[in-house]
């Protein structure tokens, strides 16, 4: 067995199966784990996702939402144990792989409509 086939097998044990289908434009709420003293509590993040790259254990969504007044963004990667769960609130529809330009609205102009054709 060569090296590459024994990461291969060590990524597979660390993938998690019980992720829900994300998409770019979605409104996710992700559970993540924080550690407080010697205890860990979950912590819910909830935004819009903008990005979605790469596939396999270093899959990443980054995650966008306004807090005070100020864009505040956040790159999970979705297989890490720090992440307790992820849940799709809403679908959104866009027209394209990244949403950077959320980045330059406000307010109202950074609503995304709505998908009713995808279940949750």
């Amino acid at each position: 067995m060569n090296a590459q086939e024994i990461i291969r097998s060590i990524e597979a044990e660390q993938l998690k199966s019980n992720l829900p289908d994300i998409y770019v434009g979605d409104t996710v709420k992700v559970g993540v784990k924080i550690k407080e003293g010697d205890k860990y509590r979950v912590q819910p993040y909830e935004g819009v996702v903008i990005a979605k790259r790469n596939g396999g254990i270093n899959e990443t969504i980054t995650v966008r939402r306004v807090f005070q007044g100020v864009g505040v963004e956040r790159v999970f990667l979705l297989h890490s144990p720090r992440i307790e769960s992820i849940k799709v609130i809403r679908r959104g529809k866009v027209r394209r792989a990244k949403l950077y330009y959320l980045r330059d609205r406000v307010g109202k102009a950074t609503r995304i409509k709505q998908r009713f054709d995808r279940a949750l």
